[in-house]
């Protein structure tokens, strides 16, 4: 690990002042924030994060679950996981969050990953977190992508493209992407508000590029929208072990049942795609037909019609479809 200078932070505007002389906030970014550290420290220790100025925004007052006046949630950037998942604001309006959130990682990385950082974590392709691997274009644009051609078990077969397909490793996201969060970010030039589906990029032909946040910009709060009413919802997680593993597929879906048929539907996945990823074809394929298995596997297969498989990964295609009816079946059983 390199020599870095830490700094404390004691208000959202000095830390976003503080990370503005950065020359991005992708990957390479001179200065860095951190929070529970559960994935910078460990990109330092492995020389893929090289700031030089770590800005430390444990005393700002974001830690804080608070239901709004219009039925909303609004949830600090420094939420813990652990905390997240057993408020009882989540556990009753946003079951959907609180699995997925208990499905992640273990007890004690849950008592200290906070929101924030969940949103912002960083692939486990290994070609990008070893350097012993140099074929990595979202560590070093231009490098070439290894993982194609490559070991590409755990890859992406949805939003890839010839220079990464990666996928993106947290739960939490596809959660709150099911729940169409939004993210409020301040940056150097004031606040704004970013719906969660605009929030992640493609990788396209610069992968390192993976949101849309720049120098300076510190998520403050995460806003959940009401729930809907009479909503069933379910996250279901496949992987190679039952804890402290990360999803080969997984899938978060709400549905609103009225008169025995879906009339509102949010499906999105995990572990299958290099970004957190809503299908609203699955969505519009759900609604208005009746809970049954038969429009649920014609909604799975909707979902990943356009899976580009590699060498040693096409068998996510069968399991993101698995994993999608199984959790349309389980929310389904709940109304």
């Amino acid at each position: 690990m390199i020599d870095f200078q830490l700094i404390t932070a004691s208000t959202p505007s000095e830390a976003s002042q503080l990370a503005a002389a950065s020359q991005t906030a992708q990957q390479g970014a001179d200065v860095r924030f951190i929070a529970g550290g559960t994935t910078l420290i460990d990109l330092m220790k492995l020389d893929v994060e090289n700031p030089k100025q770590v800005v430390d925004i444990n005393r700002l007052d974001l830690a804080k679950v608070e239901k709004q006046a219009d039925g909303s949630v609004r949830i600090g950037a420094l939420v813990r996981n652990s905390d997240l998942a057993h408020d009882p604001a989540i556990t009753g309006g946003y079951p959907v969050l609180s699995e997925a959130l208990l499905s992640g990682a273990s007890a004690q990385l849950r008592n200290m990953a906070t929101t924030g950082g969940n949103l912002l974590q960083r692939t486990r392709c290994p070609y990008f977190r070893d350097l012993a691997y140099s074929e990595c274009n979202k560590r070093t644009p231009g490098s070439g992508c290894a993982a194609i051609g490559g070991f590409n078990r755990i890859h992406a077969v949805l939003g890839t493209s010839e220079s990464c397909i990666a996928t993106h490793p947290s739960d939490m996201a596809v959660a709150m992407m099911a729940l169409e969060a939004v993210i409020h970010v301040k940056g150097a030039s004031g606040e704004r508000d970013v719906p969660i589906g605009e929030f992640y990029l493609l990788p396209g032909s610069t992968p390192q590029n993976e949101n849309v946040l720049k120098p300076g910009d510190l998520i403050t709060y995460v806003t959940l929208p009401t729930p809907l009413s009479g909503a069933k919802s379910h996250y279901l997680k496949l992987r190679d072990r039952a804890s402290y593993e990360f999803a080969l597929a997984s899938a978060a879906v709400v549905i609103q049942i009225e008169g025995g048929k879906i009339r509102k539907a949010r499906v999105a996945l995990g572990g299958v795609a290099t970004r957190p990823w809503r299908s609203l074809e699955a969505e519009h394929a759900l609604e208005g037909k009746p809970p049954r298995e038969a429009q649920f596997r014609a909604a799975a297969d909707t979902a990943l019609r356009g899976a580009k498989p590699q060498s040693g990964n096409a068998y996510k295609i069968q399991l993101a479809k698995l994993c999608i009816v199984r959790a349309l079946n389980v929310a389904a059983a709940q109304a």
